[in-house]
């Protein structure tokens, strides 16, 4: 049987935050608990274990028992999973179905852009970011790099993987620099698997990017807490080259400094090998 490292990482990757899933796998394995027991255990608040509970619940994983004191009951498992991937699916219908109404809007309103004055603009949710990211990929030619937090590679295996696999088949180029941890591995061994360029920076928290061609590139100002299209998130999106250039000089800068994804991965691994 699996540990709980690996079964909190598979979770994970299937769109859980990091709180979510161990919420989940604790009524997993003790049954249910009031919401006391429950902070008491994960080591948190009363107010973060409600927050996490309902979020659960929101993605039909978790039920509240009607009897007071109230419990919280985790789902079955394939049950909740299945409700899980119905809620993604939805999200990404109601995504492709604005695209196409905007797609069809701008051909009748015969928009002129400009390559002379460099655009700016803040993307203010997820959904907006994947959007956006999806059509720009369209454009790229050559590459795109990136330094990002663990849980956008979460988002890139549920939302990107499709797409960034068709811009290699075409020969475009992918690198990205982000601090792998051990409910990652095998999100980053994904992308290993489609021969992205990856490496890890332990504990990195500056400045979190995409750069497009070193011409189009979207900055965060904050980072999502957990998986989902319609996360608050404020992200600076420009087709300012002179910006593009400079952040891909910082990328430069920190790729010399990170270590090959493969070798912390086998670090991580023989710290907490997977049990068969």
């Amino acid at each position: 049987m699996a540990d709980d490292a690996e079964f909190l990482s598979r979770l994970i990757s299937f769109g859980l935050s990091e709180k979510e899933a161990q919420l989940y796998l604790h009524l997993l394995k003790y049954g249910p608990n009031p919401p006391s027991l429950l902070a008491k255990s994960l080591k948190t608040y009363r107010e973060d274990i409600y927050r996490t509970v309902s979020s659960l619940i929101d993605k039909g994983m978790v039920n509240p028992s009607i009897d007071s004191p109230k419990v919280y009951v985790a789902v079955e498992l394939e049950i909740a999973l299945d409700a899980a991937l119905k809620k993604h699916e939805t999200e990404l219908r109601e995504m492709e179905r604005r695209k196409q109404e905007l797609q069809e809007m701008s051909k009748q309103q015969h928009f002129r852009p400009s390559d002379e004055f460099s655009t700016f603009k803040i993307l203010k949710n997820t959904g907006e970011v994947a959007t956006t990211a999806f059509s720009t990929l369209n454009s790229v030619e050559k590459e795109w790099i990136a330094v990002v937090p663990g849980i956008i590679t979460v988002f890139s295996s549920l939302y990107a993987l499709e797409d960034d696999k068709k811009f290699l088949d075409r020969g475009g180029k992918i690198q990205f620099i982000t601090d792998i941890t051990y409910p990652y591995v095998e999100i980053i061994q994904q992308h290993l698997d489609l021969e992205m360029e990856v490496r890890h920076l332990d504990k990195y928290s500056g400045i979190m990017f995409f750069v497009f061609d070193k011409k189009i590139s979207m900055t965060a100002i904050n980072i999502p807490r957990k998986v989902s299209l319609n996360e608050p998130i404020s992200v600076l999106w420009t087709d300012d080259a002179t910006y593009a250039d400079y952040l891909a000089s910082t990328f430069e800068i920190l790729w010399e400094q990170a270590i090959p994804a493969e070798k912390r991965i086998e670090e991580l691994l023989k710290e907490s090998p997977p049990q068969v």
